[in-house]
């Protein structure tokens, strides 16, 4: 099992509970980016930077999760990806993306940006809050007790 994060756009406060998570739980980290990221020195976090095309960080995560891995992203479409191949996705607000769940926000996703296009709705959601932190944490959590009992 690995843990890959779409490392771009991931509140740092979520990288935060995601270091501290692998190094407790000893579960294999990956943060994809087109930047230069900073992480914990440990055999188990580690990075990978991607160039600065469009959907490269999304490209080479799709291309490099498998079933049973964990995907921390916002991005729908990448969910719907790494979904299809068997992996489950995590939302930094604590949503996890499942086959039972992931079509359906996909097409909630487009109908939004088509309104948003259009004028007709406004911006993103807001700012990642406590609150967020804490049901992100409470679902990492729930993966990753239920992946042990599965090993």
């Amino acid at each position: 099992m690995h843990i890959w994060v779409d490392a771009d756009a991931c509140p740092v406060v979520i990288k935060e509970v995601l270091f501290k998570t692998a190094l407790r739980r000893e579960v294999r980290l990956t943060l994809v980016a087109n930047t230069h990221l900073a992480v914990p020195a440990s055999p188990l976090i580690d990075t990978l930077r991607v160039g600065n095309g469009f959907n490269e960080a999304d490209d080479e995560i799709a291309r490099l999760a498998e079933a049973g891995d964990l995907v921390v992203t916002a991005d729908i479409p990448l969910a719907d990806r790494i979904v299809d191949k068997g992996a489950t996705g995590l939302n930094p607000r604590g949503e996890l993306y499942t086959p039972d769940n992931v079509k359906g926000l996909l097409r909630m996703r487009n109908l939004m940006e088509e309104l948003r296009s259009a004028g007709m709705a406004p911006g993103g959601p807001p700012p990642i809050g406590p609150r967020h932190k804490q049901d992100f944490t409470n679902q990492l959590d729930k993966f990753l007790t239920r992946s042990e009992k599965l090993s």
